[in-house]
């Protein structure tokens, strides 16, 4: 390569070698168990009459909705928590009751779909079962699925379901989708919650069909029923809003600050799609500076709009897949009738898991190795596999990523930026990759084993939305920027890792501050973090960056955006429709503080005035840490509180 490339390494340093099964079962312990079966729940359930002592049964449960504990873990594994308050409603008025209660006990209710998410915006780390929260798993009853319009298409779905599921749905119906996330385990409702995309612009000459967007899948929402709150019943209860209604903004990506009931999304005639494997095209070649002759990035986006390239570390020529909308098979492609045609990714051969072991238990020398590895399981894979060309309908060949994949830490980052920019984007950041890379691995340290992963997509604009006057999401990653119409595409990168690698939260660290820097406000491009996956990076790891969490996050989605679709406006949106703050948790309260008006914080019943009602409320909640009462925050109901109640007595002030 030449000298911005990473450097092929085959040495390694000594170290001992921990290969037999102990060592192996710690492997797969650390990253969450691999092998699992698809759509992998927690097994074990206990019931309230058998908690443990220490783990005290939520009060006054909702009679008919069983509560237990059971365990939670989130994709990487990084997130376990053996015993959590879990309960399965079976009906979107069973969520209502949960609410109500929740805001009577003070509890938190966090929505819980497949648990495939990195980001700790369902639960934090330091949850236990003692914690006043109740996980609602909505995978079991929420799976509706009903469609709704033919012209243009549409579904409405429950939150419960599985992506898998709604996709399968579609296709029956000679509907579909022509890019989305490429795992299935995925519930709709938390598709929803981060804004999940998948790759895609409109190739050269390609026009929008009825029911596409080259943005996330959020972006598909027509309307959505929510639990919410209703100052003139003075509770929780459903509510629906469409496309067209402004306080829809916030909910479109919300973070998991609301409970999403079911929503309407449109969608479009099924296509069918044909997707080629490269790997014989090197980084060099295909991150060339802007305007290079040769097989670059550009050129693939030009001829088919969907591309993915995966760049295994210490190793040349990246794996790239390139999707593009073909009618009729090809006389070369492989047709294909049901997903996830890479199954040489799906399970670790023995000599991978070897190394992945080796390189934990104190022998990081052998990334490079494992890089190589990696990318000849992907090569003879795609040969023994007959994938190096497929042809099928658009689900088959969208959805690839299984749970029994590895699973390793992802950080991730969308660049807005112009069509025209994004082979320097690329340029400039593979670059600096490679450097890193290669600095690190001078000094023994190799803290980034996995790949690269590189997508691009449009942005979420309004105008793909078959409504007229649809509002736009305000925390979408990928909502546009008025103040600059030629950005009209988002980058997407994510570096990846096994957990508890050595040294990756300095190297994540340092690299998110370059992109910050290079990237994150410019004349030619803006950058927002990915929610579901990690950000906020200091040598502790993720989300330890208060000033990213609180500085540069939110100020990502105010610059440039409408007072009545930025970040404080939807902040203040879900406060508004949640104003007891039961769908949060320790980090979201961080991230997106409530932002009711200090005269109306003790407001607790909603009814617009401080009153009996609200100092009843009070006093019942004293000397305990109720969040609804605890106005100060402190973690304690108490003379502070009451003298802020007091101080707001009466009407609250517009």
């Amino acid at each position: 390569m030449d000298d911005w490339g990473i450097r092929e390494m085959s040495e390694t340093h000594a170290a001992g070698s921990m290969t037999d099964e102990l060592g192996r079962r710690r492997f797969l312990g650390a990253l969450g168990a691999l092998g699992m079966g698809s759509l992998w729940t927690p097994a074990h359930r206990l019931l309230a009459a058998h908690a443990p002592a220490g783990c005290p049964a939520p009060p006054d449960f909702p009679v008919g909705i069983n509560v237990f504990l059971q365990a939670f873990t989130n994709w990487t594994g990084e997130i376990a928590i053996d015993q959590v308050w879990t309960c399965q409603p079976s009906s979107a008025d069973d969520v209502v009751v949960l609410a109500n209660w929740a805001r009577e006990q003070g509890y938190h209710l966090r929505a819980r779909g497949f648990m495939h998410n990195w980001s700790p915006l369902v639960v934090t780390p330091e949850t236990t079962c003692s914690t006043p929260v109740v996980l609602l798993d909505f995978t079991n009853a929420l799976t509706s699925k009903e469609i709704v319009s033919n012209t243009p298409p549409a579904v409405r779905v429950g939150a419960g379901t599985s992506l898998d599921d709604l996709l399968q749905f579609l296709e029956e119906a000679g509907l579909g989708v022509t890019s989305c996330p490429a795992p299935g385990d995925l519930s709709i409702g938390g598709v929803l919650a981060i804004g999940g995309h998948g790759t895609g612009i409109p190739a050269a000459g390609e026009s929008r069909s009825i029911g596409q967007t080259f943005g996330s899948m959020s972006n598909r929402v027509l309307s959505m029923t929510i639990v919410a709150w209703d100052p003139e019943l003075g509770a929780y209860a459903l509510r629906t809003l469409d496309r067209t209604d402004p306080d829809l903004q916030a909910l479109l990506v919300s973070l998991g600050r609301t409970l999403i009931v079911d929503v309407t999304l449109q969608v479009e005639a099924n296509e069918n799609l044909r997707c080629e494997s490269y790997m014989s095209i090197s980084a060099d070649e295909l991150f060339a500076p802007a305007g290079s002759s040769g097989r670059t990035f550009d050129s693939f986006l030009d001829e088919s709009g969907r591309v993915e390239a995966i760049w295994y570390p210490f190793t040349q020529n990246p794996w790239l897949k390139v999707w593009t909308v073909t009618p009729s098979k090809p006389f070369w492609s492989r047709e294909v009738d049901s997903p996830y045609n890479y199954p040489f990714s799906d399970n670790l051969p023995d000599d991978a898991v070897n190394l992945i072991n080796q390189i934990l238990d104190g022998a990081p020398g052998l990334t490079p190795t494992f890089g190589g590895l990696m990318w000849t399981i992907t090569n003879l894979g795609l040969t023994f596999d007959g994938a190096w060309d497929m042809w099928g309908k658009s689900k088959n060949l969208l959805h690839y990523i299984k749970p029994t994949t590895l699973r390793t830490s992802a950080n991730g980052y969308a660049i807005l930026t112009s069509r025209s920019n994004i082979q320097t984007v690329l340029n400039q950041f593979a670059t600096k990759y490679a450097s890193l890379m290669n600095t690190y691995s001078d000094q023994s340290l190799y803290p980034i084993n996995g790949p690269v992963e590189i997508r691009v997509t449009g942005l979420d604009t309004s105008t793909e939305v078959d409504l007229p006057l649809s509002t736009e999401s305000g925390l979408s990653a990928i909502t546009p920027r008025p103040d600059h119409p030629e950005w009209d595409v988002a980058v997407w990168l994510d570096l990846l890792t096994v957990p508890q690698t050595p040294g990756s939260g300095a190297f994540y660290s340092e690299l998110e501050a370059w992109l910050f820097d290079v990237f994150g406000e410019t004349p030619t491009s803006s950058m927002r973090v990915e929610w579901s996956k990690g950000w906020g990076y200091t040598e502790a790891g993720a989300w330890s960056n208060t000033d990213v969490i609180e500085l540069n996050v939110p100020q990502s989605l105010r610059a440039g955006r409408p007072p009545e679709s930025n970040w404080d406006t939807a902040v203040e949106r879900l406060s508004e429709f949640d104003p007891a703050n039961l769908f949060s948790n320790d980090f979201l309260s961080v991230l997106m503080p409530q932002t009711s008006p200090s005269e109306c914080r003790a407001d607790f019943n909603g009814d617009g005035s401080v009153g009996g009602d609200d100092l009843a409320t009070m006093l019942s909640h004293w000397a305990s840490n109720n969040p609804i009462s605890d106005i100060d925050g402190d973690g304690n109901v108490g003379g502070a509180d009451l003298a802020s109640l007091l101080s707001t007595w009466g009407k609250c002030l517009p």
